[in-house]
């Protein structure tokens, strides 16, 4: 009996080890895509601003969308998140002044100015998008989160790619990125055993 017991204890393990192995491999697999397939819009998933200024991560993130938006990807760029208490302005708000300030025209933005978490983010971009009659979107955020905002998007019926930022603190050294690998992993299996979100903060930088 005890011997069996050892097997089922070995066999769980080895099972663990496999399902976030081949997760985190995934998450590196997705991060390296960059998919510049034309799409109804480009959206750029929020970060920490202060008083109105994009964070380092969050200007990297625009700074791609701002690239894709000229290469003629889409017409439109959407900026996603909401604001913590206190602040002055939304995640989106700033993101949406940011790429103003760049010279994208502001009808051809859209601040979707709520989402406390990636998985409210997508939702709201999901129904922004719908009213609409828009379905697809290449997704612009860190490499390592491409992998669980592709999937959050999809799982809300849109036809949805990524196109990551290649700059900022999330790619910086070998130890953020393995730090990015590790943490998607781990909320890319918690959204996919429980449909909620599991995000993490950034570390000093965002």
């Amino acid at each position: 009996m005890a011997r069996w017991s050892r097997r089922l204890v070995a066999g769980g393990v080895l099972l663990a080890l496999v399902l976030v192995g081949g997760t985190a491999l995934r998450v590196w697999q997705v991060a390296r895509i960059d998919d510049y397939t034309k799409a109804d819009a480009i959206v750029v998933l929020g970060a920490a601003q202060y008083s109105g200024t994009p964070s380092t991560v969050f200007e990297a993130r625009l700074d791609q969308a701002y690239k894709l938006f000229r290469a003629g990807v889409a017409p439109k760029v959407i900026t996603v998140g909401g604001k913590q208490e206190g602040d002055l302005y939304t995640e989106a708000a700033s993101g949406k002044n940011y790429l103003q300030s760049r010279g994208i025209p502001a009808d051809r933005i859209l601040a979707v100015e709520t989402g406390s978490n990636t998985l409210r983010s997508i939702e709201a971009v999901a129904v922004a998008m719908a009213a609409r009659d828009m379905g697809s979107a290449v997704l612009v955020s860190d490499p390592w989160h491409s992998m669980r905002t592709r999937t959050m998007a999809r799982d809300e019926g849109l036809r949805a790619w990524t196109a990551p930022t290649r700059t900022g603190p999330a790619v910086y050294t070998r130890e953020s990125q393995a730090h990015g690998i590790a943490r998607e992993t781990g909320a890319l299996l918690w959204y996919r055993l429980t449909h909620f979100s599991a995000d993490f903060k950034y570390t000093a930088g965002q």
